[in-house]
């Protein structure tokens, strides 16, 4: 033959042929993989009972955000800018944030009350009720938002409850104390391990009693107010709809559809609620300085108008409208220059004032107060837009928050700046009303001719029309405020209403029973592939193709109706006769495998027509030598070829026991004990044409008398009378009669055992191939499976199971 490399492993083609074999191999276990399926079928399904469904509800809502193209805009903005107002920018960003904020969250669950969970026990899982199907509403009276308390609760048809089975976060009692059950009425305040508990009925009491499929028996549980909100936070999604959009998705899962909408409908309600109130309170602060205001100068504009009226009275005063109409229009220019000087000035003191003292720390400043300085407006609408950051700071930490302190700083600066401001503005006032005075003045000397009386109602009339300017102006400015407060309520609009599919999300029962099935094949292919990995043994003739040593054949682990006739056989005492399993006209494919090595064993033999003597030999005990030996001996006797089997180990006697065992034999030749060889040589049973030579006695020094000459003279012996000459010889490597006998023989058998040698252990047949030590070295592969064709994973027959101890045991 070729020689081979001595790569065993690793090979493209031989891992190739090993997936096929377990692709075979699983195919021959078939029926674990059906087993195996249908648990893992009836596992997924049981599962999918047990899992509670899961529902979801979807939700799309609109943010009017202004903030990219403040001039495109509606046209009601429009008109509000024209008036100095604006509805305030919204960054879809920070509502995002805000629609799923704890504080939102937390008013959601409070008004839906989902802090307390109503179950009852169904087949597979417990079931929720809620809306309609919850007959009453249990009070937990004692609880803080804090804590949590669960109970269980049994109505019955009389109004009575019974409550039971308790339990309370911090709450130390006995088992026996917290299943006391505790019986009342409904509208009662029953006294509980869990603290007072009072049970209202609903509308649907008493549908719920009445029902047939009612379960009397209601879990109730009440969880802390943090505990509910992480709840619904963990169920809750808000997302953008696409990066160019200011549409947000929000989706929440339940297991009850109709409270998932419950939930998406109140949390759009307290946002959009939460946005108004933080939108408008500038505005309403704004509206609160102008109705004082405008209180004020209602009490002075009436006052200066009685003054009027008693003096008019008194003096019997005509209409002053005969004045002179030069210096009247000259007069009236003036005045009304320092009418709107005054109106200016009168606000911007009120405003300094406010700002500067102590009940304006911390408050929003009035907007479009009418001071009419841009500078300074934006100045107050920067200060508020601060001042509402640092009061909603303070209201969800405290004022010695780091944050707190550097925007007290910031605002104690902006006041200071708008002061400065207001001050310039009031020094600037008061110069251009001086100015606009002397200028009054000397038009009044020009009509000094004119009765003290036209003089004193013209400073009163003045004084009349700032009073009425300023409250139009006031009542005007009220009015825009309360559009503007208006306007705050289009910000949001819901696009898409709560809306879902009618089947669950989970469990997802296609998907599991899918990867349940899957399972179900990757289990057993999973332990075959394990197996297989974790086999280091050979298991068929393409692990052994790499060796050198020509390769005589192979024999199948026998699968017949009589594969087991050898264990009875020892079981029964009755001889090893039986596992003599070649037959003269069988043709099973044990009996073609024999006839097989026959064949290239006739085809190596001599060609010259002498006789052939052949000794057949293993690394490991319990390889099957015997049988081997027995067998093949059969199928050339069966072929009509004279043949001898010498039993050559001479410590375990394995092939004399096929003729009885006979007491004398091949060792008591070697001995010299006796000299009639032809008498020490016994016919076999089954076959006129094969010959067994016996052990005999068992001799204490086996190796000594295989070492002497009369080893030769049986082997001469044997040629002259015999076709094939088969030696059944003891492992190699555990003692030395295997070199002995070697020395005599034409070819040598190795006989590897599937499943037993392991393949790092190749190297040694190849060696010996290599080194000539044994003579016409030919392998023999015994055992392999032939299910599996090219590998085997079982250890074949049922005999010849020796230990490497037993050759050097005293006893033989």
């Amino acid at each position: 033959m070729d020689n081979k490399n001595n790569n065993y492993f690793g090979d493209e083609e031989q891992e190739t042929i090993k997936l096929q074999d377990i692709f075979s191999r699983c195919l021959a276990n078939w029926q674990w993989f059906v087993l195996s399926v249908v648990v893992a079928l009836a596992i997924g399904m049981l599962v999918t009972l047990r899992t509670v469904p899961t529902y979801e509800r979807s939700a799309s809502l609109l943010i009017k955000e202004d903030s990219r193209n403040s001039s495109i805009n509606s046209d009601v903005a429009s008109m509000f800018s024209q008036l100095g107002l604006s509805g305030g920018r919204s960054n879809v960003y920070n509502e995002l944030a805000s629609l799923s904020s704890p504080s939102v969250v937390l008013e959601t669950g409070a008004r839906l009350k989902l802090d307390v969970s109503y179950k009852v026990k169904g087949t597979f899982h417990e079931r929720s009720l809620y809306g309609a199907e919850v007959p009453v509403e249990v009070v937990f009276m004692d609880l803080d938002d804090k804590q949590s308390a669960a109970a269980t609760l049994k109505l019955s048809a009389d109004n009575g409850v019974e409550l039971y089975d308790f339990s309370r976060s911090g709450l130390k009692a006995s088992r026996k104390t917290l299943e006391k059950p505790v019986k009342g009425k409904l509208y009662d305040t029953l006294d509980t391990p869990a603290g007072r508990i009072m049970v209202l009925a609903k509308d649907s009491y008493t549908d719920y009693m009445f029902s047939i499929d009612t379960k009397k028996e209601i879990r109730v549980a009440r969880s802390n107010l943090n505990a509910m909100t992480n709840d619904i936070k963990s169920r809750l999604t808000t997302s953008l709809a696409d990066k160019e959009s200011t549409v947000i998705n929000i989706s929440f899962k339940d297991e009850i559809p109709s409270r998932a909408e419950d939930v998406i409908n109140t949390l759009i309600l307290v946002y959009t609620e939460d946005w108004m109130k933080d939108k408008n309170q500038i505005t309403v602060a704004t509206n609160m300085f102008i109705a004082d205001r405008l209180v004020a100068i209602e009490g002075e504009l009436g006052s200066v108008d009685e003054d009027i009226s008693s003096y008019k009275s008194s003096n019997l005063i005509p209409d002053i409208s005969q004045v002179s109409s030069m210096y009247l229009e000259q007069s009236q220019e003036v005045s009304k220059e320092i009418l709107n000087l005054n109106n200016r000035l009168s606000m911007a003191r009120y405003v300094r004032n406010y700002l500067t003292s102590n009940s304006g720390k911390n408050q929003l400043l009035p907007a479009n107060s009418g001071i009419e300085s841009s500078s300074i407006e934006a100045q107050i609408t920067n200060y508020n837009n601060t001042q509402l950051q640092r009061n909603n700071l303070v209201a969800n930490s405290s004022e010695s928050n780091p944050l707190v302190v550097d925007l007290d700083n910031s605002l104690t600066e902006m006041r200071a700046a708008i002061t400065t401001s207001i001050d310039n503005l009031i020094v600037t006032l008061d110069t251009q009303i001086k100015s606009l005075e002397r200028t009054s003045r000397q038009s009044t000397a020009q009509i000094a001719s004119s009765p003290d009386q036209e003089k004193y109602l013209l400073s009163v009339g003045r004084q009349q029309k700032v009073k009425e300017s300023l409250y139009l102006f006031l009542l005007q400015k009220r009015e825009e405020n309360e559009l503007s407060q208006a306007f705050t309520a289009y910000n949001t609009r819901v696009i898409t209403p709560p809306t879902g599919s009618l089947q669950p999300i989970a469990p997802q029962r296609n998907s599991i029973l899918l990867i349940a099935f899957i399972l179900g094949f990757l289990v057993p292919g999973g332990i075959i592939f394990l197996q297989e990995s974790l086999n280091t043994k050979i298991r068929g003739r393409k692990d052994i193709e790499s060796l050198s040593a020509p390769f005589l054949g192979e024999i199948p682990f026998y699968t017949g109706s009589k594969k087991n006739s050898i264990r009875k056989a020892l079981k029964k005492k009755t001889g090893p006769a039986n596992s003599v399993l070649v037959k003269e006209g069988s043709r099973n494919i044990l009996n073609e495998a024999f006839r097989v090595l026959r064949t290239n064993l006739e085809f190596m033999a001599n060609n010259d027509g002498g006789c052939t003597v052949l000794m057949l030999t293993s690394v490991y005990a319990g390889s099957g030598k015997s049988f081997v030996t027995m067998n093949l001996a059969m199928t050339l006797a069966i072929k009509g070829k004279k043949v001898l089997v010498i039993d050559g180990d001479l410590r375990h006697a394995s092939t004399s026991s096929y003729v009885g065992s006979p007491v004398v034999g091949f060792s008591n030749y070697l001995s010299g004990k006796t000299s009639d060889l032809p008498a020490l040589i016994k016919e076999f049973a089954k076959s006129p044409n094969m010959h067994i030579l016996p052990v005999g006695v068992t001799p204490p020094n086996p190796t000594e008398l295989l070492a002497t000459e009369k080893l030769k003279n049986v082997i001469d012996y044997a040629r002259e009378h015999y076709d094939y000459v088969l030696i059944d010889c003891p492992p190699v490597d555990i003692v030395a009669d295997t070199q002995l006998i070697a020395a005599h023989v034409d070819r040598t058998l190795f006989v590897i055992r599937a499943g037993l040698t392991d393949r790092n252990r190749l190297s040694e047949y190849e060696q010996f191939y290599r080194s000539g030590r044994f003579k016409n070295l030919t392998i023999v592969l015994n055992g392999t499976e032939v299910a599996y064709n090219r590998y085997s994973y079982r250890y074949g027959y049922n005999y010849g199971s020796y230990t490497h101890h037993s050759y050097y045991s005293s006893d033989n």
